[in-house]
């Protein structure tokens, strides 16, 4: 029998309590993947929003509690295109609205036409609405698409209908899925007149975009640039305190699995405390009886981190399909999440083993074999 053989052996015979170990294990990587994938979704639908326009680095204010909850006045959208440095700052509005069932969180921004060109818009079909349209609207290729609008018909949105002027193409899938209003328009609508979400700026070409950056950073301590999906974090806090509890539960996950796994390993050890005095009295070392038993917490740490990610999977499909995160959540397994998901279950297995598994070495084969 190798000792593969004799790990598998003694994990099958104790079959309730080898399934309870590996079922704690994958419970606790299910909270700390599912948490992991969610918070790289949502960051990933907050970097395709502020990606949207074809810029060089985009602008909003700072400490907001998410993107969409930025602000940014006429006096600070001015300021900003008079920084050395910048060809052009767009500014938008970004809103969101429940269309219907299939489209809970529809993506809507409001943009002046001369701003389009700059903004990376191409349109398609039909032509842009007027600066100071009150009904009309353009539709992203993928929502005409999935709403079956086309040119000419009508859009019913901010609680009144709109003309469909014309289909437009961004090549980002959440621009591509939304809707454009004039900026006029889509500010009375939401009753925040002179107030845009984000801006889109173009640094000239003889400049460095760091260098721009760092001169609005400066210059309007107020606002922040965001340039990576690294840099949420200055203005979209709810990002960083998701992040915040995925580092937490990966904690406390390990914590309390670890005792899990520690009291159910010691009372294994009162069970088996003759099983490992013989094994020393026929020869084998510490080191060979701390393998062993090392070699099944490992063993129940790999099948509960697969069982855990697999559980994660369900957990995502259900998430995704909730009504509240339709159109935003879109879960993606990266490879970080697997690995999150292996250093959980390892860790937690290892210390929760630790003391056991060192009491069981240092047995003596005389007093093991005389217990009752």
């Amino acid at each position: 029998m190798t000792f593969f053989d004799l790990v598998l052996r003694n994990l099958w015979s104790k079959k309730a309590r080898s399934i309870g170990l590996a079922f704690a294990v994958a419970i606790a990587v299910m909270a700390v993947v599912t948490l992991e994938v969610t918070s790289s979704s949502l960051e990933q639908s907050a970097a395709a929003i502020i990606s949207v326009g074809k810029a060089d680095f985009t602008v909003a204010q700072k400490g907001a509690a998410d993107t969409l909850a930025s602000t940014i006045d006429v006096d600070e959208l001015a300021r900003l295109r008079h920084t050395p440095g910048v060809a052009s700052a767009v500014g938008v509005l970004v809103e969101t609205q429940r269309i219907n069932a299939e489209n809970p969180v529809f993506i809507e921004i409001g943009i002046n036409p001369s701003d389009l060109r700059a903004f990376g818009v191409k349109i398609v079909a039909g032509h842009h609405y007027s600066a100071t349209a009150e009904h009309e609207v353009m539709l992203g290729w993928t929502a005409a698409a999935n709403l079956g609008l086309h040119v000419g018909d009508r859009f019913n949105a901010n609680g009144t209908w709109n003309t469909v002027t014309g289909i437009y193409s961004t090549g980002n899938a959440f621009g591509d899925a939304g809707a454009m209003f004039p900026l006029p328009a889509i500010q009375g609508y939401n009753r925040v007149p002179g107030i845009v979400t984000l801006a889109f700026v173009k640094v000239t070409k003889a400049a460095s975009i760091t260098a721009v950056a760092a001169r609005v950073d400066y210059d309007q301590p107020e606002l922040t640039t965001i340039r990576t999906a690294a840099q949420f974090g200055r203005a979209d806090q709810d990002l960083v305190y998701l992040q915040a509890a995925v580092n937490g539960s990966t904690v406390l996950a390990i914590l309390i699995g670890a005792v899990i796994i520690g009291n159910t390993m010691l009372l294994s050890l009162f069970e088996r405390t003759r099983e490992f005095g013989l094994l020393r009295a026929v020869g084998w070392t510490r080191r060979r009886t701390l393998g062993l038993l090392l070699g099944e917490s490992l063993l129940l740490a790999l099948v509960g981190a697969t069982l855990g990610v697999a559980l994660s999977f369900a957990i995502a499909v259900v998430l995704e399909n909730l009504p509240a995160l339709k159109g935003i959540l879109h879960p993606n397994f990266t490879e970080g999440a697997f690995w999150r998901a292996l250093f959980t279950a390892l860790v937690m297995t290892l210390i929760g083993s630790l003391y056991p598994t060192i009491r069981a070495a240092l047995l003596s084969p005389l007093r093991a074999l005389s217990y009752e």
